[in-house]
């Protein structure tokens, strides 16, 4: 089973939605504030890494303008393995950072 999820790029501007801060639920704050199953964000978390992906903020599922979860974003072998986070640092896409109930905040190069 396929599932959806929201695109973190905007080809036309060759840029990558990432949240600039955890959201206050965010999966990889202490605490399971988001009451996954006992090793789901393991899961989730391998799954990215191993598939070069990331995974999105749930706060903007379902916005048609998902972001890099900042969690994810900060996380060692996430950052390292994410392609769309790779592009950005080779230059080859900007990145956009987005508050989850704003508009982009800021543009870096």
């Amino acid at each position: 089973m396929t599932e959806h999820v929201d695109p973190v790029a905007d080809p036309e501007t060759r840029t990558v939605r990432i949240c600039a801060d955890r959201c206050p639920t965010c999966i990889f704050r202490p605490g399971n504030l988001m009451h996954l199953e006992p090793g789901r964000l393991a899961k989730l978390t391998a799954r990215a890494i191993a598939n070069e992906g990331h995974i999105v903020c749930h706060d903007t599922l379902g916005t048609g303008a998902g972001s890099i979860c900042a969690g994810y974003a900060a996380h060692p072998q996430g950052a390292e393995r994410s392609l769309a986070l790779r592009l950005v640092r080779a230059g080859a896409l900007r990145a956009t950072f987005t508050s989850p109930d704003a508009a982009p905040t800021a543009e870096a190069t």
